[in-house]
């Protein structure tokens, strides 16, 4: 049991981390689509490279963010009878959607996005668009980023619900 408290301990404290990082680059795109918009309809100027950096941002926001909402219990749910469960009850609905829409949701994303990443890095896939930004394989990357640090966060609530239902915690 104790191996399963520092895995679920070491899991949480990098999502933690991880989405405290994120959410700094919450702020970068507001002000970054912010410049944009200031550009293009105060100036009459515009930038490519800064227009796909919002969508960079958003991509790093969104794609490895998921883990931290989960984290969090910030995903929805209709709980119409879930809020009213016991904590073994709510353990059970956890880990029976964690062992069959989670988990295997995240092994699927990461095995088929993986030859699309790898295609990306093998011709070092840039932007369509003049004066774009030359790491569209770096953004695809995010891809499998999501299923695997999703898949450790699943994987230490699946943890954290067992310790719950054989009354550990």
């Amino acid at each position: 049991m104790q191996a399963l408290r520092v895995f679920i301990r070491t899991v949480d404290q990098f999502t933690e981390q991880s989405g405290r990082w994120l959410a700094w680059l919450c702020l970068a795109l507001a002000l970054t689509v912010c410049l944009v918009v200031l550009l293009r309809y105060g100036l009459g100027a515009g930038s490519i490279a800064l227009q796909e950096s919002s969508t960079y941002l958003h991509a790093l926001v969104f794609m490895l963010g998921a883990a931290y909402t989960l984290k969090r219990d910030g995903h929805v749910r209709v709980d119409i009878f879930y809020r009213r469960f016991s904590a073994r009850g709510k353990a059970w609905v956890n880990s029976v959607g964690c062992i069959l829409f989670l988990l295997p949701f995240c092994v699927f994303v990461g095995v088929v996005s993986w030859p699309f990443v790898t295609e990306a890095w093998r011709i070092l896939e840039g932007s369509p668009d003049p004066g774009g930004i030359h790491g569209v394989y770096l953004l695809k990357s995010l891809i499998p980023l999501m299923a695997l640090s999703l898949l450790l966060q699943g994987l230490a609530e699946l943890a954290r619900n067992a310790l719950v239902l054989v009354d550990e915690e």
